[in-house]
């Protein structure tokens, strides 16, 4: 029954949550590239024929699936109550809805979850801009509305962006960075305090040449390694790796958040040693300029900036405090996380929000954290972000 429980709890969190942070973390060089040129052959067909390119939404939960998760995430629900109804509300102060009409597409998942409160405030009438949200559950249905102009804003996977970028001869702006990353080393074994220690394990992951595998050996090389120093062992889904720490003591996987969180419930001798946010975090110390690992950001389209650039500042700013509320309001962005449909239950948002970094970074902190990011992604595969850089003029510094 405990395996049972566990499985549906890695189940509904996989058919939610994981939309967004899989989509921003797993892309391929050669799938970005593709996605885009297909976007773009999608857009100049709409732009003739009108059709529908949305696709369908992944399967709900299944009611059992509910109530064993609901069961399994119901103790952090009842130790981060108190906490949460002492914290103060943040608000957007009322005002007069008369600014410029802002059309913004987003992942089910933790750009979204960001976006939260901004969606409920805009739907009461309390922002300056007047905002369209558009949801979908992959970056692949988003471009074509960006190209196309359908959407003046997309919330997209950092790399995806700079394939765009490229792909639109520089007609697009990166904004802010609205996710970091997601990734973790999940373990049983104490011994493992540091990357130093994976030397001689074998380590589960998924994605060979993706995102993901471009960051795990950049943090290997920054820490005295390479892959010759242990075996990387690559499956095809998440659930796979979450199956080997379950059944193999001692195993070493990567995992993306929310599977670290299903993965420790199955088994509660598990534990994240390595947050790889943080590890990253660690090779930057002596860096004037430090970089970050990022997952998600925020793209304008240009002729849209250029037409309405006190629109832009207001979203930046509404912004901001939407992604704070998702830290400081956990327990009420957890119910608007369930109200946007973005997740079916409100403990599973709550276990999930403090986990997926959701954030908002401007200005030359963000040109400084995304570059250097990019260039780790160039340096392995120059595919993974288009072909080539993108120039400063890709960093929007007000």
């Amino acid at each position: 029954m405990k395996k049972l429980w566990s499985y549906a709890l890695m189940a509904a969190l996989s058919v939610t949550v994981l939309t967004g942070c899989k989509t921003s973390t797993s892309a391929s060089s050669d799938t970005s590239a593709a996605t885009v040129e297909a976007a773009s052959e999608a857009a100049n067909d709409e732009a003739a024929s009108k059709e529908d390119t949305s696709s369908e939404n992944t399967s709900p939960e299944t009611d059992a699936s509910r109530e064993e998760t609901s069961a399994a995430v119901s103790d952090t629900e009842n130790s981060e109550e108190n906490d949460n109804e002492n914290e103060d509300d943040i608000e957007i102060e009322a005002v007069d809805q008369n600014g410029a009409q802002i059309r913004i597409g987003s992942l089910k998942g933790p750009t979204s979850m960001g976006l939260v409160f901004l969606m409920e405030m805009s739907e009461n009438g309390k922002t300056a801009n007047d905002y369209e949200f558009t949801m979908v559950t992959a970056a692949d249905e988003l471009l074509p509305k960006v190209i196309s102009g359908e959407l003046d804003m997309a919330l997209l996977p950092a790399n995806v962006a700079s394939v765009l970028y490229n792909r639109m001869d520089g007609a697009i702006s990166v904004i802010d960075i609205n996710t970091l990353g997601v990734l973790y080393a999940v373990t049983a074994d104490d011994s493992i305090q540091s990357i130093a220690d994976l030397k001689g394990r074998t380590v589960y992951m998924t994605g060979k040449g993706t995102t993901p595998d471009y960051v795990f050996r950049y943090l290997l090389s920054e820490n005295g390694l390479s892959d010759s120093d242990l075996t990387l062992e690559y499956k095809s889904e998440p659930t796979e790796v979450a199956a080997l720490l379950q059944q193999e003591d001692g195993a070493v996987g990567v995992l993306p958040q929310p599977f670290v969180t299903a993965a420790c419930a199955q088994n509660k001798d598990l534990k994240t040693p390595l947050d790889l946010t943080a590890e990253w975090d660690k090779t930057q110390k002596s860096s004037s300029s430090p970089s970050r690992m990022v997952t998600g950001v925020t793209v304008v389209r240009n002729d849209f900036l250029e037409k309405e650039p006190e629109a832009v500042k207001i979203f930046l700013s509404e912004h901001e405090k939407s992604a704070a509320y998702t830290k400081e309001q956990t327990q009420k962005a957890a119910e608007l996380v369930v109200k946007t449909g973005i997740i079916e239950k409100a403990p599973i948002a709550e276990l999930a929000l403090p986990k997926c970094n959701i954030t908002c970074i401007t200005g030359t902190q963000m040109k400084d954290a995304l570059s250097g990011y990019l260039q780790v992604l160039y340096d392995q595969d120059p595919k993974s972000v288009g072909g080539e850089l993108p120039g400063d003029e890709f960093y929007y510094l007000p």
